[in-house]
């Protein structure tokens, strides 16, 4: 039994800020360093699941896809949007910047279009725009 437990402390804390782990270490007092390991903060399976997907969503179009990356992300281009050119670069409303590097080229008058940026075949990413039956090929630069 004291082996289960043991081991159950130890994986838990291995869920735990690394850092945090290493100031509790440091402390000499023992009721002290205790009171600093039961501070920490373990999180759910839930939440480990949330700050994945936060993460795929802040990566997307940066690192080679896999297949738990998300198929899509959604966002917004903010202020007026006048279309797109070869090159241009585009900043999306969640600090994202994706350029544009197909020959396509496209005049879109509107405000703040909601958009789709699509994982496609062979690593490509397709802009969706709101109003438009064309999709630019992007790629993210920032």
């Amino acid at each position: 039994m004291k082996r289960i437990l043991l081991l159950f402390s130890i994986s838990s804390m291995a869920l735990a800020d690394d850092a945090a782990v290493l100031r509790c270490r440091g402390i000499a007092e023992a009721p002290a360093r205790l009171a600093c390991y039961d501070a920490l903060v373990v999180p759910t399976s839930e939440e480990k699941a949330r700050q994945t997907e936060a993460n795929q969503r802040e990566q997307f179009g940066l690192v080679k896809s896999d297949k738990t990356a998300p198929e899509a992300i959604e966002s917004y281009i903010p202020g007026h949007f006048g279309g797109w050119q070869p090159g241009a670069s585009i900043r999306l409303a969640n600090g994202q910047v994706w350029q544009v590097n197909d020959n396509s080229s496209g005049v879109h008058n509107i405000e703040n279009p909601k958009v789709s940026i699509r994982h496609g075949m062979f690593s490509a990413y397709y802009l969706e725009i709101e109003g438009t039956n064309r999709s630019p090929r992007v790629s993210r630069v920032q």
